[in-house]
């Protein structure tokens, strides 16, 4: 026969002693920090962009820009040069206002020894793209082109090449890197897209607004964030006079 005592008490030696009571209250107070912080986090970012919105709304003129200068985001520029006509490009899928188009990217050469500037001249609808002519609507001869420093549309996921090989100019791309326009232009571009200003000629349908997440949307989440931590710091000090009230 087996000492079922003697083993029981073996076992009962092996189980892990509970934890510290403590140590709820200090993962407790750690998660009040971080959601705390990440809701400061959210109110600095919605802050943030509520400046640039304001910038975006109140900047007046256009700095000459030059290739190497530094620029921000939507900062307003004009540059010169003359269009590489014969090689733009199309973007596809561009949704405006529940219908289909396309942008229409042209490279516009600074200077030979320098990468291009990609202007994006605006929206065509699918429809009227086939009674356009844009290479004809470009100048030949150098122009000064006024704008907003902006970039490319992008997706969240994309399928398949971005630009279809043996293609005829102008090429149709979907969601297309600058390193992809660079490949297919064979040259190198400038780090950011010029966007078209309205008032500017040889441009479509043209309306800038930020795509960025408004500001409106981080304040909510930092609503969010606030709200649970207070939660769990209430729930805190609920249980910490719970067990207080026990061992009294």
């Amino acid at each position: 026969m087996t000492d079922k005592g003697s083993g029981g008490r073996a076992v009962n030696q092996r189980l892990p002693k509970s934890l510290p009571p403590w140590l709820p209250f200090a993962v407790g107070g750690l998660l009040v920090v971080q959601f705390a912080g990440l809701g400061l986090w959210q109110v600095e970012r919605g802050l943030e962009k509520r400046a640039k919105r304001a910038a975006f709304e109140t900047e007046t003129g256009f700095a000459a820009w030059s290739d190497g200068m530094e620029i921000r985001p939507y900062q307003r520029l004009k540059a010169t040069g003359a269009y590489d006509a014969g090689r733009q490009f199309l973007l596809d899928n561009i949704i405006l206002n529940n219908r289909y188009g396309h942008y229409v990217l042209s490279a516009l050469i600074v200077a030979d020894d320098e990468p291009a500037l990609i202007v994006n001249r605006g929206w065509v609808e699918r429809s009227e793209l086939d009674r356009l002519d844009i290479e004809t609507s470009l100048p030949a001869a150098r122009v000064t082109v006024r704008g907003r420093a902006g970039s490319l549309p992008r997706a969240g996921y994309r399928m398949g090449a971005p630009i279809a090989d043996g293609q005829d100019w102008p090429k149709h791309a979907v969601f297309p890197t600058l390193a992809d326009l660079e490949l297919a232009l064979d040259r190198d571009l400038q780090p950011f897209v010029l966007l078209m200003d309205p008032e500017e000629q040889h441009g479509f349908l043209r309306h800038w607004v930020p795509e960025e997440m408004g500001p409106g949307r981080h304040f909510a989440y930092a609503f969010q964030w606030f709200a649970i931590a207070a939660v769990l710091a209430g729930l805190l000090v609920w249980h910490f006079h719970r067990r207080a009230f026990r061992h009294a």
